[in-house]
C-alpha cells in the first residue's frame, strides 16, 4: 500500500484506479504488460501519452497521471480543436504502424474489428481525452488489435457528437472537421459512415448481451443510461448516412 493515495472516478471499467502523486494506480491486467510496452513504443516515436512506469510494490499498473480537463466537460468542441483531435490520432495510428501485433486470436478484445491489423487505443472519445497544456488521451487498458478504420468510426462518432437530439447539419460539420484533421483519403471517407453504423451497434449489442447474462461492468451500466444512449447513437447514427457520406466527400 502506497500512502496519500486519492481514488479517481470516471473509469467504468478499470477496478479501483488511484491517484498517488504524479501517478495513476489500477489493477494489473492480462495484457498490461503488453500495453505498457505500447505506451512506450509511441513515446519513443513522438506521441504525447501517458508514460508507463511499470508495477508497485502492490502489483499495480503505473502510469503517469496527466493534469487537466476531460474533453467531455468542454462538449461540443469547436471545428479547430476537431480538427486538432484528428491529427492526434492520425499521429497515434502512424506511430503505432511500427508496433508489431500480438496474435488476434490470442487477445481478448470487447468489440473486435474485422481483420485486425493496429494496435490501437480502441476508446478515443472525449471521456479520455485530457485538454490542458497538454492534450494527452489516457486509459489505454482497452488497447488492443484493431485497424484505423474501427477506431476512428468510433473516435469520429463520439468527438462529433452523431447522438440522438443533436441537429444533423452540426453534428456531420463537427465529424467533418475530425476527419478532415485525421487527412483521410477517399477510401477512409467512403467506408466511415457505415464503419460508425456498425461501431455503435456494436456497442449498444455489448451492454445489451452483458444485461442478458450478468456480465460485468458493462450489465450495470446497461441498466445505468448507457444502454439507453448507444441504443439512440446507433439508431441515430444509422438513420442518417446520407448526410455522413455527404458531409464526408
Amino acid at each position: 500500500m502506497v500512502g496519500d493515495e486519492q481514488e479517481l472516478t470516471g473509469g467504468n471499467a478499470s477496478g479501483r484506479v488511484v491517484r498517488v502523486g504524479h501517478t495513476v494506480r489500477k489493477p494489473w491486467l492480462e495484457n498490461s504488460a503488453a500495453v505498457q510496452s505500447y505506451l512506450g513504443a509511441l513515446r519513443a516515436a513522438g506521441v504525447d501519452v501517458p508514460q508507463p512506469l511499470g508495477r508497485d510494490d502492490d502489483g499495480r499498473n503505473v502510469v503517469e497521471y496527466v493534469e487537466g480537463a476531460l474533453a467531455m466537460d468542454h462538449l461540443p468542441l469547436g471545428h479547430d480543436e476537431l480538427r486538432r483531435v484528428g491529427r492526434m490520432i492520425r499521429q497515434i495510428h502512424d506511430a503505432s504502424e511500427t508496433v508489431p501485433i500480438p496474435n488476434p486470436g490470442d487477445w481478448k478484445m470487447l468489440l473486435p474489428a474485422e481483420n485486425p491489423d493496429l494496435m490501437c487505443h480502441n476508446d478515443l472519445a472525449p471521456w479520455n481525452l485530457i485538454m490542458d497544456a497538454r492534450w494527452v488521451f489516457i486509459d489505454w487498458d482497452g488497447a488492443g488489435p484493431s485497424t484505423r478504420l474501427w477506431d476512428l468510426a468510433y473516435a469520429a462518432q463520439s468527438f462529433g457528437l452523431l447522438v440522438e437530439g443533436q441537429p444533423v447539419d452540426d453534428a456531420a460539420a463537427r465529424l467533418r472537421s475530425v476527419v478532415d484533421g485525421y487527412e483521410a483519403g477517399d477510401a477512409l471517407r467512403v467506408a466511415l459512415p457505415a464503419a460508425m453504423a456498425d461501431r455503435t451497434a456494436a456497442m449498444f449489442n455489448l451492454l445489451k448481451s452483458s444485461n442478458e447474462t450478468g456480465f460485468q461492468p458493462w450489465a450495470e451500466m446497461y441498466v445505468n443510461g448507457h444502454g439507453e444512449h448507444w441504443r439512440a447513437a446507433a439508431e441515430y447514427v444509422a438513420r442518417n448516412q446520407t448526410a455522413w457520406e455527404r458531409a464526408l466527400a
